[in-house]
C-alpha cells in the first residue's frame, strides 16, 4: 500500500465510523416510526403488512393518556414561565450593580447549574413528606422550579449583559420606573434569550422521567414521562405499536422545541446602533 492508498484511507476512515454509529442511533428510531403505523408491531424491526393510524388514535382516544399529556404541559409550561419571570427579576441587579459578592454569588450559581438531581433526590424527599407536597404535581412544579432557577439565572444575565444601559437610562429620564424599564426596555431586546431560556427549562422537565417517578404516586398525577414507562409494567405483553405511536407524538415538543432552540440561539443581538442620537 502506497502513501497515496494510506492518505485515502485515512480520510474516509472517520467517515465510516462516524455512519456505522450514526446507523445505531437510526435504526431504533426507525422502529419506532415503522411500529407506530404498524397494527402488528414486534420488537423485530420489519415493514408492515398494512399501514395503519390506527395507533394514534388509540393512543390519542384514551382518557389516561390525555390526561398525562396535559399534566405534562401544565408541568413543563408552568416552570418554564415560572423561572423566565424569576429568573429576570433575579439577573437584573447581577447585571446592571456592583455588588460586594456577585463574583462568589456568580459561581455558586455555575456551581449549582452542574449539580445533578439524583445527588439531592433523598433530602427533597424527606422534605416533601414534611411539607405533605409528596404526590403533589405543584409540589414537582415547585421543585423544577427551584432547580431550573440557577441555570436561568445564569443563562438570563449574561443575556441582560448585551443590553446597553444608556436605553434604560434614558427611559429614567422620562419618568420610567425599574421595572418599567425591565418590561418596555430590557425584556423586548433579550426576546430570543428569553425565548431560549424557556425552550431549554421546558424540554428540561418535558423529559424528565426521575423527578416525578420519585415523588408522585398515584397514576392519575403522572405525566407523559411516567405514562410512557407504564407501558411496560401494565400488560403481560408490550403493546409495542401503540408504544411506538405514544413515543413519537411524545417526542414531537422536543423536536419543536429544538428547532426553535436553534432558531433563537443562532439570532444575535443588533443593538449596535440602539445608543445613536
Amino acid at each position: 500500500m502506497n502513501a497515496k492508498q494510506r492518505k485515502i484511507i485515512y480520510r474516509i476512515l472517520p467517515y465510516v465510523v462516524l455512519s456505522l454509529i450514526g446507523i445505531c442511533f437510526l435504526l431504533p428510531l426507525l422502529w419506532v416510526l415503522v411500529a407506530s403505523v404498524d397494527p402488528n408491531a414486534m420488537q423485530s424491526l420489519k415493514m408492515p403488512k398494512q399501514v395503519t393510524p390506527g395507533n394514534y388514535v388509540d393512543v390519542l382516544t384514551n382518557r389516561e393518556n390525555q390526561r398525562a399529556f396535559a399534566i405534562g404541559l401544565l408541568m413543563s409550561l408552568g416552570q418554564a414561565v415560572i423561572v423566565v419571570l424569576l429568573a429576570l427579576l433575579a439577573a437584573y441587579p447581577l447585571s446592571r450593580y456592583q455588588l460586594k459578592f456577585k463574583k462568589p454569588f456568580m459561581l455558586t450559581i455555575l456551581f449549582m447549574t452542574s449539580l445533578p438531581i439524583t445527588a439531592v433526590m433523598v433530602p427533597v424527599y424527606q422534605l416533601f413528606l414534611t411539607l405533605k407536597l409528596y404526590d403533589n404535581v405543584v409540589g414537582v412544579v415547585l421543585f423544577y422550579v427551584a432547580s431550573s432557577m440557577p441555570y436561568g439565572i445564569w443563562m438570563i444575565k449574561n443575556f441582560m449583559d448585551s443590553v446597553p444601559e444608556d436605553l434604560e437610562e434614558a427611559a429614567w429620564v422620562d419618568g420610567a420606573s425599574v421595572f418599567t424599564g425591565i418590561r418596555k426596555i430590557v425584556a423586548p431586546l433579550m426576546v430570543p434569550g428569553i425565548c431560549t431560556v424557556a425552550i431549554f427549562t421546558f424540554s428540561g422537565s418535558w423529559g424528565n422521567f426521575f423527578v416525578p417517578y420519585i415523588l408522585l404516586q398515584s397514576p392519575e398525577n403522572f405525566p407523559a414521562s411516567l405514562k410512557l414507562y407504564q407501558f411496560f409494567g401494565q400488560y403481560g405483553m408490550v403493546d409495542y405499536g401503540r408504544l411506538a405511536a405514544f413515543s413519537v407524538l411524545y417526542a414531537i415538543p422536543s423536536i419543536v422545541l429544538y428547532i426553535l432552540s436553534q432558531r433563537f440561539m443562532s439570532k444575535g443581538f443588533s443593538m449596535q446602533g440602539g445608543t445613536k442620537g
